[in-house]
């Protein structure tokens, strides 16, 4: 199911640094968001639910070590993803 992917200012903000940072892993971090934008679910981005301070979202993977923290929500009268979060697993857990 497509979502739109709807885009804070932390994401935006981790993105950069990131992408400023480890500028050879642009290119998974791009396609793994839009595979998430086709289907968030699907078992190549091992998307799993959160606990803790965190369960209200869930988490992708984006390379080996790379995660991105999304929740689902309504927008615009249809499902859509709002992005949080990029970095290592401990920079955003």
């Amino acid at each position: 199911m497509k979502r739109e992917l709807v885009y804070t200012t932390g994401f935006d903000r981790d993105a950069r640094r990131w992408a400023k940072r480890h500028p050879t892993t642009q290119p998974n971090i791009l396609a793994t968001l839009a595979e998430l934008e086709a289907d968030a679910f699907q078992p190549a981005l091992r998307t799993h639910k959160l606990s803790g301070k965190l369960s209200a979202y869930w988490a992708c993977s984006a390379g080996y070590d790379i995660r991105i923290i999304f929740e689902v929500m309504l927008h615009n009268g249809s499902e859509a993803i709002r992005l949080f979060a990029l970095g290592t697993h401990d920079d955003v857990y």
